[in-house]
């Protein structure tokens, strides 16, 4: 069976050109508009490559890549943006993006990066972890029934850390992931999100903790 792909574009002509050259290659590609109607897809299926837009109307394709390795889903993501600064390349890198191509693009090179992106991986599928589900449309969390809202750079610090649950995250690791543009911030600074990330999360029913690790940063247990 072909691999499945994942078009998240909210460019309607866009879009149907990638969808379309993608079945033309053989790809099994479905187009998504929003970043919600992707995450509510996953829930059924989960394909082998996203190809994902990082503006969009309703989140930033970033918080969506999170929220997707929150889920302990490892598929490649190739992210395509009009941004071509060194801060929004690595920014899609530190929240577990795996590719970046710059708009405008040959529709070749972007066939190419996806077959050595599939080639490379070898992805197991996950499930949520810890009963969190992140919704990055709402930058908000639930488990047990319960939903808090989050702001965008908790729901990024959440996420980083639920995306490699009992591992421990190294504290520049997290400030390079939540404060993606060159933003100047101190280890106090990040101890206040945590705090409020830890208060947040708290209150919902049968959450994991957020642990500190002693010289090195924090773990979601």
């Amino acid at each position: 069976m072909e691999p499945q792909i994942f078009v998240l574009e909210d460019d309607p002509q866009m879009r149907s050109l990638l969808v379309r050259g993608l079945r033309e290659e053989g790809y099994q590609a479905q187009g998504y508009a929003t970043g919600a109607e992707v995450l509510r897809r996953v829930a059924e299926a989960v394909p082998d490559l996203f190809v994902i837009d990082i503006g969009l109307p309703d989140t930033d394709g970033r918080d969506v890549c999170q929220a997707l390795r929150a889920q302990g889903i490892n598929s490649p993501v190739l992210f395509l943006t009009a941004r071509d600064a060194l801060s929004d390349r690595l920014s899609g890198f530190h929240v577990g993006g795996d590719d970046y191509l710059t708009k405008p693009f040959a529709f070749a090179e972007l066939l190419a990066r996806l077959e050595a992106l599939i080639r490379r991986s070898g992805t197991e599928r996950g499930v949520e972890v810890g009963g969190l589900v992140l919704d990055p449309a709402k930058h908000a969390v639930s488990a047990g029934g319960v939903t808090v809202p989050l702001t965008p750079t908790e729901f990024r610090l959440l996420a980083k850390l639920a995306a490699s649950p009992g591992e421990a995250i190294r504290r520049k690791v997290l400030i390079e992931t939540a404060w993606a543009h060159g933003a100047i911030v101190y280890d106090n600074t990040l101890d206040a999100y945590i705090a409020r990330l830890r208060r947040k999360i708290g209150t919902l029913p049968g959450a994991p903790e957020i642990a500190t690790v002693r010289g090195v940063g924090y773990s979601l247990r």
